[in-house]
This record gives structure tokens, C-alpha cells and sequence, in this order.
């Protein structure tokens, strides 16, 4: 029997929920959940030292209530964007536990190949469990994505959530390397907050893309959660029943 993506979703949660609260009380994680958000929100600054998974109550939370959030998000914007075909290797940059990456892997079918990378060894090793709980085949490894080598025709690359925690050199260097990697055929998708206090580099990054022939976009998505998500997000005071981000999107097609 086939397996949908929206099946293989929930499963995948119900699993997550199974590995992180087997260690972690609700109680426990909710609050972890509040500190993520006051990480991300109001001490950014904290970001570039690693505070959002210094803790494991922090990781359960970041990997059993951000990363669904963020394979959602990523997953509409890729099927908006009608990016699910056309690339059988994927390069995720910054994969976090690697939920994005897999959102768009999964969009593109099983001959579909991803590679993640990222600067913290658990979420490396997170990702590769992840990978193998939604089926993906894909890898991922500790690694400075700044140094990553980008792919070019007939490949994918992805960036979620991860430019803006770049030096502010760090970041402007990088997107030379991405308009590149794109004028050799790559398909280069940004997904960022919504938030542009958070994104100053915003403006200058869609001019950059806009040149390229690329495009820019804000999304708003109306989801329904798991039921687990949906009382972590009330019992932390958020509200994530509507998904919001913004993209930036270059494709030769």
C-alpha cells in the first residue's frame, strides 16, 4: 500500500513524541519551548553560541515541536512553488534536525537524494534519525556551511531558518557563492521568519535574487497541528495554528 506524505507526517510525529517524551515531561519540554522562543525573539544574540540546543530539554523541544512546524512550512512553500520535481540531490544548509530538507526531498520522490550539513554534531545526528523515520535517503554531518561546496545543474539547495544566523561577512560572502551555485543550474530556495527585525539583510538579499531572475515571496499558511503540538504551543503561550515565513526562490525553470 502507498503511503502518503501527509501519512508518512503523522507517523513521523507520533514517533517524535515517542523518542522525546520517553526522557522529557510535557511540563518539562513546555517550558524548554518557552526558552527556544525567547531565544529566537528576543536574545538572538545568544544564537551564534549555540544557547537554542545547550540543553537537552531545549533539543526535545527544538526537534518535537520546530522541526513538524518547519517541514510544514517548507513543504507548502515547495508545492506553491511547484519545486517537487527536477532535482534528485538535495544539499540542505543549516539542516537543523533536517525536517525542512526532508519536507522538500520527500516532494520530489524517492530517487531523491539529501544531503544535509550542520554545525552542531546532535542535530547532524538527529537529522540522519529523521531521514530514516520519513523515508528519506540522506545523510547528514557536522560541517561549517560557509565552506560547503554548492552544488550546480539538476541539484537543489536549501537554506532554512539558517542565513540569518550568519556574520554579518559570513553572509554577504554566501550569497555570491548561492547566485553562483544558481548560474550553474542549482535551484536555490531561502526560507526565513517574517519577522524583519530579524532579517535586516532582507532587502538587499531579494534585490540580489530579483537580478538573478529569481523571485520573492510571503507566505501564510492556515495548518491544523497534532494534537501534541497544538497543546505545547497553548500550554507555552505561542500560536502557531497559521504559518508564516518568507522565501526567496531561483530556478532556471
Amino acid at each position: 500500500m502507498n503511503v502518503t506524505v501527509d501519512e508518512q507526517f503523522d507517523d513521523w510525529v507520533a514517533e517524535l513524541e515517542a523518542r522525546h517524551l520517553a526522557e522529557h515531561t510535557f511540563a518539562e519540554v513546555r517550558r524548554a519551548l518557552q526558552s527556544l522562543s525567547s531565544i529566537y525573539v528576543e536574545r538572538r544574540e545568544k544564537l551564534t553560541a549555540g544557547a537554542a540546543l545547550d540543553g537537552s530539554g531545549k533539543r526535545a523541544a527544538f526537534a518535537l515541536f520546530y522541526a513538524p512546524l518547519h517541514f510544514r512550512l517548507v513543504r507548502e512553500i515547495i508545492r506553491v512553488l511547484g519545486a517537487g520535481s527536477g532535482s534528485r540531490h538535495l544539499l540542505d544548509l543549516g539542516c537543523g534536525t533536517g525536517a525542512a530538507g526532508a519536507a522538500w526531498a520527500l516532494e520530489s520522490g524517492a530517487a531523491c537524494r539529501l544531503e544535509g550539513v550542520d554545525r552542531n554534531s546532535w542535530a547532524a545526528r538527529e537529522a540522519r534519525w529523521n531521514y530514516r523515520a520519513l523515508g528519506v535517503r540522506g545523510r547528514s554531518a557536522r560541517g561549517d556551511l560557509l565552506r560547503t561546496t554548492l552544488p550546480g545543474q539538476g541539484a537543489g539547495i536549501l537554506a532554512a531558518f539558517t542565513i540569518n544566523e550568519l556574520p554579518h561577512g559570513g553572509r554577504s560572502r554566501f550569497l555570491k557563492k548561492l547566485l553562483a551555485a544558481g548560474r550553474r543550474g542549482a535551484r536555490v530556495l531561502i526560507v526565513e521568519p517574517i519577522a524583519g527585525r530579524i532579517t535586516p539583510w532582507w532587502g538587499e538579499w531579494c534585490a540580489a535574487f530579483r537580478a538573478a531572475g529569481g523571485r520573492q515571496d510571503v507566505w501564510k499558511f492556515r495548518v491544523e497541528l497534532p494534537e501534541l503540538l497544538a497543546r505545547l504551543d497553548r500550554a507555552a503561550g505561542l500560536d502557531h495554528r497559521e504559518l508564516a515565513g518568507r522565501s526567496l526562490w531561483l530556478s532556471e525553470d
